[in-house]
């Protein structure tokens, strides 16, 4: 029973992740298919270079929503239950990790757009406010103190979500925060890294596009 309700909340996170707001939001504000414009992503940046602001805060706020729902549900689903090896018991806060990391999963290979998606950082972050939210909002300042000195959307996600990391070393030696904060945020970081792994060529090759500069069709 407990084995199910894993795999169960890891399901669920995974669906909600696969939500596609990006296209959603985008095909109803501005009347164009997101993946079709642009870097050929659904997450925020890509619908502010296409569809505009209003769209681009609709998109991020449903994108963050999936993570906490994931974290949510899996608190709810799992309860006080343990799943128990041996001498070691894994429970609500491992489940919840594992339901947000799915989540981050299903937004980048959503299995609605034919396992298509984006680079999950809202949906990152989204976990991250409802699993420790301290590390959220020093990751969030992170983020966006570096994307606006730079103008890099994507700099500023990347030293964001590793900034996350960096923060909950100390935080978890010394403060004693679950070492589960600081895996979620490690695989989470390694995965959204390699997510963009062109915007990191582009970023080198100094071809990268700045925040405000529109998007073209692919």
């Amino acid at each position: 029973m407990i084995v199910a309700k894993f795999v169960f909340v890891i399901i669920l996170g995974y669906l909600l992740g696969s939500i596609p707001f990006g296209v959603l939001v985008s095909r109803r504000q501005a009347k164009v298919d997101i993946m079709k414009h642009g870097s050929g992503k659904m997450g925020t940046t890509n619908v502010l270079r296409t569809a505009g602001p209003k769209a681009a805060m609709l998109v991020l706020v449903g994108d963050l929503l999936k993570g906490v729902m994931a974290v949510t549900f899996a608190g709810l689903i799992l309860g006080n239950d343990f799943l128990v090896f041996h001498n070691f018991g894994v429970g609500t806060l491992v489940a919840q990790v594992l339901a947000a990391l799915a989540a981050i999963v299903g937004h980048n290979f959503s299995i609605f757009l034919k396992f298509k998606g984006g680079r999950g950082v809202a949906t990152f972050f989204g976990g991250l406010a409802a699993l420790c939210p301290p590390a959220f909002l020093l990751g969030g300042e992170i983020l966006i103190v570096s994307a606006g000195y730079s103008k890099y959307a994507s700099l500023g996600s990347i030293l964001g979500v590793i900034g996350v990391y960096v923060v909950l070393v100390p935080l978890t030696i010394f403060y004693k925060f679950p070492i589960e904060y600081l895996a979620y945020a490690l695989i989470g970081s390694l995965v959204i890294v390699v997510m963009h792994r062109d915007n990191i060529t582009r970023l080198l090759s100094g071809t990268e596009r700045k925040l405000g500069e529109k998007a073209i069709g692919n």
